[in-house]
């Protein structure tokens, strides 16, 4: 059942401009990482000559975070703005599919979406990588940690924009707390202990263990959905 709401969801997306922000998010990215090394190559070579993939992976984290967390919350709000926009929610939770199906299929949706955006960033990365001329030897696990433990890592706030976008027709409320939730876990590393979520995706806590704010990211992530599904089915739908 869930595959056939996940297929359906696809199928409202598929002229809409959220394939076209999966790409530019992690393009930006890149670009903005390829302008820097542009016009700082020889400051920045002689900086990281022991190890210049560590380099460039550590300058496109720290762009790769905000993308990531602004990102989640736009493409949530797309994702839930379709049926807002169309006054489309009764029409689709008389399709024989469960409530639950239906908020689950959105949380998919954007989790898929912005697990093919850290997908395109891993590449996109690889490709500046060769264009400066790195030699072949990638650090493939640092590549993929940096880029998919972040993601992992932030999993309650998919699970809350899905939450808030699904329920709210107003999508200026979800966006504020994204963009809220974003400068915050910018700032949060060294200001906050470690059990505030905002601090998880940036992989810092006090046992200097990545995966600690990983595991602690995907079981939040699994209560914040479980209680918003809840709500979600529990909500009278206009």
């Amino acid at each position: 059942m869930i595959g056939r709401v996940l297929s359906s969801e696809f199928l409202k997306i598929r002229k809409k401009l959220l394939w076209l922000l999966v790409v530019a998010g992690p393009l930006g990215v890149v670009a903005l990482q390829a302008v820097n090394f542009g016009l700082r190559y020889d400051y920045l070579m002689k900086q990281y000559a022991a190890d210049p993939w560590g380099g460039l992976i550590e300058n496109v984290s720290i762009l790769a975070l905000p993308a990531l967390l602004i990102g989640l919350a736009i493409v949530a709000s797309m994702a839930a703005g379709i049926e807002h926009q169309m006054n489309a929610w009764k029409m689709t939770l008389a399709l024989p599919v469960t409530k639950r199906h239906v908020f689950a299929g959105k949380f998919l949706l954007t989790a898929i979406l912005l697990l093919c955006s850290c997908v395109l960033l891993v590449l996109f990365t690889v490709a500046l990588g060769f264009a400066l001329g790195f030699d072949a030897s990638i650090p493939v696990g640092e590549l993929l940690s940096a880029v998919f433990y972040p993601y992992l890592a932030a999993m309650p706030f998919i699970a809350l924009q899905s939450w808030l976008s699904v329920t709210m027709a107003n999508q200026a409320i979800p966006l504020t707390v994204g963009i809220v939730g974003m400068i915050v876990s910018m700032f949060a590393g060294s200001r906050f202990p470690d059990w505030v979520p905002y601090t998880w995706p940036q992989l810092n806590n006090e046992w200097g263990e990545p995966l600690y704010s990983v595991a602690m990211g995907v079981g939040t992530g699994i209560v914040v959905f479980l209680l918003g599904m809840a709500e979600f089915v529990r909500k009278d739908v206009k």
